[in-house]
Order: C-alpha cells, then structure tokens, then sequence
C-alpha cells in the first residue's frame, strides 16, 4: 500500500494529484466559523500533509469566514511545485454551520478576487460555486464564474451540493470538474451523484468529518475491521470512502497535527475484498 495504490485524478489541466486531499473547513472554529483552537498547530497540520504526500488543498471564502484561506496561505506560500488549491464561493457564513447562497454574479466576481488576494495567487486552481442561489438563475451564476475562467483567473470549475439534474444543467453551460458533496460510509448521502460523476469522469470530492468525531462500538463491523487494523472506525470509514468509486478524492482535515497523522495513515490501510463486502453491508436500507 502507499500513494502509488491510492492513484491520481486529473482536475482540470493538472495532472497527477493524489486521491486523498485536505479539507480547509476544519481549519476554523466551531460550526466552521471563527479561528481554530491553535492557529500554529493549524498551520503545521496544512504543512504536514504537504510533507507527506497531500497536493490538493481545498478551502472556501465562507469557512471562518476568511480564516481558513488565510492560514493554507500562510502555511504553503510560496506554494511548492505540485500544489492544487480548490477554492470556492457563493456562500455566507451565519455561523454554526448555518450559510445564506449568494450566487449573483457581482458577489462571485468580488468572492473569487477576495480569495486571489487572501491566498495570494494570480490564478485559482479549481473553483466552486458553494450552492445554487434559488435567487439567481444556475445559467447566470456560471457565466460568472466563466467569465473568470477567460480571465485567466481560475483554472477549471467545479459544482458543490447539486444533484443529478442540477449537475446536467451546469454541464449545459460549462464543462464541469468536480462535484464536492457528502458522502460517507455510514449514509450514503448523494450516492446517485457520486454514480453520475463516476460514469461521466468527473471528479467527486467528498468532505469528511473529524475523525475523532467518529465512533462505533467494539462489536459492530466497523469496531471489529477497526481492531483488526489497530487503528480508529473513523480510518476504516476514510479507506472504505478512498475506494469507493475511482473518482473520489476524499478531503479529510484537522487543525490538529496529531489527528491530521490519522487521516494520513489510510493510504497505508488495505481493507480486504471480504472485509469492503462487510462495509458496502453497512448502507442504509429505504
């Protein structure tokens, strides 16, 4: 096991990046807003992941908000050959995880500059619209985002919480590059639009919550596989999400050095066949 098992994705005209990114959302403070408990040990997780191994670092306008494209910023800039920053915009942050869409054009136009600025790029890698505005026509939104694009100041775009119908829509107006969404062991969520990504090559970015946010007890299959492993039920969930479709490039992430360890471990986990059969068991039923 290692990176060479875990393979690559194209986004965009980059080539050759990982399939494990990092998640800049927790790089904040409760409910993604404010600055994380320790901005030094923010900074050094973000490193830490360059060190071994990460290239897509992935972040928005909205989580802190500012906070986190500021301190990915700080932590890699001037950013090594290799590195993908994935921004996105047209959301606001209300806290707690609450966020007002905003996807009128004038909003994205300043979003996507304010984010040049704080991450202190001339061009950002991939961008994302961060949810559809009811407001504001889809069609509208992404002319936006390709005027921006002819600009020369964002690479590929990219979609984030849409659905099938809504992901057909956008590629109507534009080529799109990614889809970033949840999608985790134990819910499946959006499952249809990780099928779609999967059989039209696009890439699925599925974030991921904390790992040590996530239990199971020692007698369920994700405890038992867990044990088998010596490691936590939040690794096995995190390899099991790695290798569920060819397109995903999960984007786990931590302020925490020592947690973001943990994340980095799973390229070296190799779930058997019968065990990823146990884990594909544990989807909801309805």
């Amino acid at each position: 096991m290692g990176w060479d098992s875990v393979g690559t994705v194209v986004i965009g005209s980059k080539r050759d990046v990982p399939r494990l990114g990092f998640g800049g959302a927790w790089l904040t403070g409760p409910g993604t807003f404010g600055p994380p408990p320790d901005p030094d040990a923010a900074r050094s997780a973000v490193r830490l992941a360059w060190e071994r191994g990460v290239r897509l670092f992935d972040t928005a306008d909205c989580y802190g908000p500012e906070i986190s494209e500021t301190l990915i910023c700080e932590s890699l800039h001037p950013y090594p050959e290799g590195v993908v920053v994935s921004s996105k915009g047209g959301r606001l942050a209300r806290g707690n995880n609450q966020w007002d869409a905003d996807g009128r054009p004038e909003h994205l136009r300043a979003a996507c500059e304010g984010s040049l600025r704080r991450l202190r790029l001339d061009r950002i890698d991939l961008y994302q619209l961060n949810e559809i505005d009811s407001k504001v026509p889809l069609e509208e939104s992404l002319g936006a985002l390709v005027e921006l694009q002819h600009e020369g100041k964002i690479g590929a775009v990219g979609l984030c919480n849409v659905t099938v119908d809504e992901l057909e829509r956008a590629r109507a107006v534009t080529p799109i590059a990614s889809v970033q969404d949840r999608f985790d062991l134990l819910t499946r969520e959006h499952h249809d639009v990780l099928g779609y990504c999967t059989d039209h090559g696009i890439v699925f970015l599925p974030w991921f919550p904390p790992l040590n946010d996530l239990r199971a007890e020692p007698a369920s299959v994700l405890g038992a596989i867990a044990s088998a492993h010596g490691t936590t039920p939040g690794s096995i969930a995190l390899a099991w999400m790695l290798r569920a479709a060819p397109v995903t490039v999960p984007l786990p992430g931590t302020w925490n050095p020592t947690w973001e360890e943990e994340n980095l471990a799973v390229v070296d986990l190799d779930l058997t066949a019968d065990q990823m059969r146990e884990l594909d068991g544990l989807a909801p039923r309805g």
